[in-house]
C-alpha cells in the first residue's frame, strides 16, 4: 500500500509551524508527567520518591532526552554530516534523535537530581521507566509521520512504499517499535507497577524497562532498513542492536540484585 499523505507540519500560522514531531515529544513529556504523578500517588506509598518531586524532575529529563538524544545521534549516527554542518545539530525539526543518546543523557540527569535529593538513584530510574514508553510510543508515531526509520523490503501484505523508500513495500517498523516499545511495554510495567513490593524495593521497574525495551528494539531491527552511512557492522548485526545489548545485560543484573535484595 501507499505512504499516507500525512502533512509532516501539523499546524502552521504565516511563518510559524509546528511539526508533528514536536507535539509527539511534547506529549510524551506531559503524559509522562502526569502519568508518573499518578503511579507515585496511587501505588508509590512505599516509595521515598513523593508525586510532588516528579514536576521538578521533569525538567531535568527533558534536557536530559533533548541534549543527549541529539548529541547521541550526531555522534553515534551521522557524525561527518554533523561535523560540517555543526549548526544544524539544533534543527531539531528535521528529526534525527537518538535513543540510546536520550538514554545516556537521562541518566546523568537523574544521578544529578537523585545526588541533590538525596533519593537512591534506582529509586528515581523506577519512575521514569515506567513513563517512558509514552514518549517512545509517540516518538516513534512522529517517525512514521515524517515516512523515517522504515523497515527492509517485504511481501507481508501490510508492506508499505514509503516515499523515500524506493518503489518496493517496506515494513513499518516505526509502527511495530511503537506497539511493542510502546504499547506492550507500558502495560507490562503497569503490572509490575500495581505490586508493593515495586515500590518497597526499587530495581524492579528499571530492570523490566531495560530487558523490554533492549528486546523490543533487537528484535524489530531485524526488519528495520539500517541507516544508510552506517549500514550492518558485520554480519546482520546492526548499530540499534549493539547499543541495545549493554541494556539487556544491565537490565538482567537489576532484576538479579532486586530478586536477591528482596529473598534478603
Amino acid at each position: 500500500m501507499d505512504f499516507p499523505n500525512i502533512d509532516p507540519i501539523a499546524i502552521a500560522i504565516g511563518p510559524l509551524q509546528i511539526h508533528w514531531y514536536a507535539l509527539a515529544y511534547l506529549t510524551g513529556f506531559l503524559g509522562g508527567w502526569a502519568y508518573g504523578v499518578f503511579l507515585l500517588k496511587r501505588y508509590g506509598a512505599a516509595s521515598p520518591f513523593k508525586p510532588h518531586q516528579f514536576e521538578d524532575l521533569l525538567t531535568w529529563i527533558v534536557a536530559g532526552v533533548i541534549l543527549g538524544g541529539r548529541l547521541g545521534y550526531a555522534l553515534i549516527y551521522n557524525p561527518v554530516l554533523y561535523l560540517h554542518n555543526p549548526a544544524d545539530i539544533l534543527k531539531l525539526w528535521q528529526g534525527g534523535m537518538s535513543f540510546h543518546g536520550g538514554f545516556a543523557g537521562v541518566l546523568v540527569a537523574v544521578a544529578l537530581w537523585a545526588r541533590k535529593n538525596k533519593l537512591a538513584f534506582l529509586t528515581v530510574t523506577d519512575v521514569a521507566a515506567a513513563v517512558t514508553p509514552i514518549g517512545l510510543f509517540f516518538g516513534r508515531i512522529a517517525n512514521f509521520v515524517n515516512g523515517e526509520l522504515y523497515g527492509r523490503v517485504t511481501t507481508a501484505p501490510w508492506g508499505i512504499i514509503f516515499p523515500n523508500g524506493g518503489p518496493l513495500p517496506r515494513h513499518p517498523s516505526q509502527l511495530y517499535e511503537a506497539i511493542l516499545e510502546g504499547l506492550v511495554l507500558f502495560a507490562v510495567l503497569l503490572v509490575l507497577a500495581r505490586r508493593r513490593d515495586a515500590w518497597s524495593q526499587e530495581g524492579l521497574l528499571s530492570g523490566t524497562f531495560l530487558i523490554g525495551y533492549a528486546l523490543s528494539r533487537m528484535t524489530v531491527e531485524m526488519v528495520r532498513e539500517p541507516d544508510t552511512q552506517i549500514g550492518y557492522l558485520f554480519g546482520n548485526l546492526t548499530m540499534g542492536q549493539l547499543l541495545s545489548l549493554p541494556l539487556l545485560i544491565g537490565g538482567v543484573w537489576i532484576i538479579v540484585r532486586w530478586t536477591r535484595l528482596k529473598a534478603s
